[in-house]
């Protein structure tokens, strides 16, 4: 499934993304670092697990989308991979919700990609999906994160404290979140209603 947006686009990591995802992620490692999920130590005697190649991440993401736990996605701005979005940890039953995690190559931050992406993927799941509630947990410290979400009319609820292992260290996060009734006119439509009219035109 593809979903896109004037210039932006999401569609499922593939096998052979491996090139473009790599050389995105290479030039923005020192942007992306502070930000990104790590694995704590493990207990005196267990031998750490290794990080997964590019071939094991697609295909650890692909299984997760086949069992229903995970939607994967690439972004796209103007035909070029510019970033990943992720909704995981979604659940079923009586809470029927998930959490979004994205990146953005530094070079087109602040050009509205992010929050479009965003808006996709939550309309997506909310309307297609079936789900109900969608949060995303991000670092106080991160400002162009948050941005995101505040752009967007997410919901602060609140701190996660020492919640996710990030940059080698327990991190405390702050939760954003949005159920389907919050948006009955969809997210994407909000978005169009607040973004500069201007074509090209910064996101501040």
């Amino acid at each position: 499934m593809v979903l896109s947006e004037g210039d932006v686009t999401l569609r499922p990591i593939k096998l052979r993304d491996q090139r473009p995802w790599r050389e995105v992620n290479r030039r923005n490692r020192d942007w992306l670092r502070p930000w990104e999920a790590t694995i704590p130590p493990p207990p005196p005697g267990v031998v750490p697990p290794h990080r997964p190649t590019y071939r094991q991440m697609v295909r650890h993401l692909r299984a997760e989308a086949h069992a229903g736990r995970m939607l994967p996605f690439v972004i796209e701005y103007r035909g070029q991979l510019a970033g990943q979005l992720t909704v995981a940890g979604i659940t079923w039953g009586s809470m029927c919700s998930g959490h979004i995690g994205y990146w953005v190559d530094q070079e087109v931050a602040g050009r509205g990609v992010m929050p479009t992406a965003v808006a996709l993927a939550v309309d997506h799941c909310f309307r297609a999906v079936g789900l109900h509630r969608i949060e995303v947990c991000i670092r106080p410290e991160n400002i162009p994160s948050r941005r995101v979400v505040e752009k967007l009319g997410f919901r602060e609820e609140g701190i996660r404290p020492r919640y996710l292992h990030i940059d080698g260290a327990w991190r405390d996060h702050a939760v954003f979140a949005l159920t389907a009734e919050e948006v009955p006119e969809g997210l994407l439509n909000r978005w169009r209603q607040h973004r500069p009219s201007t074509p090209g035109a910064p996101h501040k």
